[in-house]
């Protein structure tokens, strides 16, 4: 049998691995980091891959990732910005991600030369991740505030279907909350979308005075019990979510007893009625406030998130 030419044995690696990426839908930024902090490690370990060695005390995460790993990695071919600011460590799925790359890597039977080859496939995948397009808020004027808002969030629900673990649609829900509020509040705190409420010491996503907002695309019982806490301390919360949950923020909230003392808003129409009333009803003045809240949302996501494609391109 005549020998493969080296072509056609990187021909096979590539095809291999690509196959594995579409596979497992390894396209986010937790995946991606985790997944080129590995390889790497692998290459420097012997075949086959014990899974168990890449396993943390408490078997909870993957031993050995961080931001200043990846950022290392990264650093070697020229690229300077952050891809996970943990390195995949606390991205949900890491392990099982870890799991299945060991069991690819093991069946492939690398060399040196082809775990280069896989750490500039996936160098490319990142590339190809920063360069993500970003998503678009269409300017006809013909078409209704709450149309606009409806189909970017549906631009957003895509998105995360299309890549498992993400919260895409959450995170523009946030932001865009977070610019609305910012152009009339200048000072008020803001936090990257997957940043906890617990460790900075907030009643929710935004605190302002006495009221409490809650950003949700999914609200459910542990968020109820947060504005009843909310409610319990003197403060008054609010949820805004989507519009097709606003009745389930509802029934939980009169589950909970808390119904009369509780607000909850959709999206859509906290944005319409806002763009609305500051637009003084007339197109010109409207289109003007929907540029200034994109553009206050995309200086958020410039400041507060490492993934670029959540920007939003109004046209």
């Amino acid at each position: 049998m005549k020998a493969p030419t080296m072509n056609e044995h990187t021909a096979k690696i590539l095809r291999k691995v690509n196959e594995f990426q579409k596979k497992y839908k390894v396209n986010t930024k937790g995946q991606l980091a985790t997944i080129l902090q590995l390889n790497r490690a692998f290459s420097e370990d012997t075949l086959p891959i014990k899974t168990e060695n890449y396993r943390t005390a408490k078997e909870g995460q993957v031993k050995g990732l961080s931001g200043d790993n990846c950022k290392n990695i990264l650093a070697e071919y020229g690229i300077t910005r952050t891809l996970a600011a943990e390195g995949g460590r606390t991205s949900r799925g890491s392990l099982a991600l870890m799991q299945r790359y060991a069991t690819f890597i093991n069946g492939l039977d690398p060399d040196k030369n082809d775990y280069s080859l896989l750490e500039e496939y996936w160098i490319e995948r990142v590339k190809k991740y920063f360069t993500n397009k970003p998503f678009k808020l269409n300017a006809d004027t013909s078409l209704s505030i709450d149309a606009v808002v409806e189909d970017l969030l549906d631009q957003a629900q895509k998105r995360q279907y299309e890549n498992p673990g993400t919260q895409y649609a959450g995170a523009v829900l946030q932001h865009l909350v977070a610019a609305k509020l910012s152009i009339i509040m200048p000072d008020i705190a803001i936090n990257g979308a997957s940043v906890a409420d617990s460790p900075t010491g907030r009643g929710g996503d935004f605190d302002i005075g006495d009221t409490v907002i809650h950003c949700t695309t999914a609200p459910g019982t542990p968020l109820i019990e947060k504005c009843a806490k909310n409610i319990r301390d003197g403060l008054h919360p609010i949820i805004v979510t989507i519009r097709s949950r606003v009745n389930t923020a509802w029934d939980l909230a009169v589950d909970t007893k808390i119904d009369k003392r509780i607000e909850i808003w959709d999206l859509q129409s906290f944005l319409s009625t806002n763009i609305h009333e500051h637009g003084k009803f007339e197109s010109a003045a409207r289109h003007e406030t929907i540029e200034k809240i994109i553009s206050q949302y995309n200086k958020i996501v410039d400041q507060y998130e490492t993934d670029p494609s959540l920007k939003i391109e109004f046209s």
